[in-house]
């Protein structure tokens, strides 16, 4: 059992369990430094991504956005399969743009013209969401874009968790049937993604009532507001 992706495994978990995103956001790039290739990386965490998502989704369901959920299905979906075939035979990186974009987002709390900024980008919500699948068809890295704009929304914690997580698993689910008609196979076998799974879950579980269920709505606005500046950084170290 590889110790290098247990490890990834555990790491971004306990983030996707607080944030509903990481899985892929943290674990794509992770296993791209470690020496695996993209389709192996979307093999081992797309499992792991759609478990976690749907505790969440069980859990706080009344809680999504069917609204804004809806123009992810129609406007960003179709973008996510017809780039992830592109992403297949190609090697593209964008994680500087999106790095950037996600310190600026974060940066909303503390500077009211980024605040107004954000506020202006709802007129072009459609094409915003149109991009957003382009960039994770392409990178998987459309958790970042989907959690700036869940940030510009005013959710509660239960609220902005759950639609973040319900439109990511849809992400994920259109991603394993794209991988399952180009006949992708993985280099692990089956017993090994399952204890993979297994301990993603175990991981959410425990995160969910350790650390999720005793942060109130302010904090976790705080917090979510520091997962953004966390993940620009970390994606544009990346990409330099």
């Amino acid at each position: 059992m590889p110790v290098d992706i247990l490890l990834t495994v555990i790491v971004t978990s306990i983030i996707q369990s607080l944030f509903g995103v990481g899985v892929l956001l943290f674990g794509t790039p992770l296993l791209l430094l470690l020496g695996y290739d993209f389709v192996v990386a979307l093999k081992v965490l797309l499992p792991i991504s759609i478990a976690i998502n749907a505790s969440q989704i069980l859990k706080h369901y009344a809680f999504i956005d069917t609204v804004f959920y809806k123009q992810v299905l129609i406007y960003t979906i179709p973008f996510v399969v017809l780039f992830l075939f592109i992403a297949t035979s190609g090697d593209i990186n964008i994680s500087l743009l999106v790095g950037a974009f996600l310190i600026f987002v974060a940066l909303k709390t503390v500077i009211p013209a980024v605040e107004k900024v954000l506020q202006s980008m709802v007129r072009y919500q459609k094409l915003y969401l149109a991009v957003m699948g382009l960039v994770h068809g392409l990178t998987n890295l459309g958790g970042a874009l989907l959690t700036a704009i869940i940030h510009g929304k005013q959710y509660d914690k239960h609220a902005t968790r759950v639609t973040v997580a319900v439109c990511y698993a849809t992400f994920a689910l259109f991603q394993s049937a794209t991988l399952l008609v180009l006949g992708e196979h993985s280099i692990f076998s089956f017993s090994q993604h399952a204890t993979f799974l297994q301990i993603g879950v175990i991981v959410f579980m425990l995160t969910e009532e350790i650390v999720y269920s005793e942060i109130d709505n302010n904090k976790y606005k705080q917090f979510f507001a520091a997962f953004l500046l966390a993940s620009g950084v970390l994606l544009i170290s990346k990409s330099i």
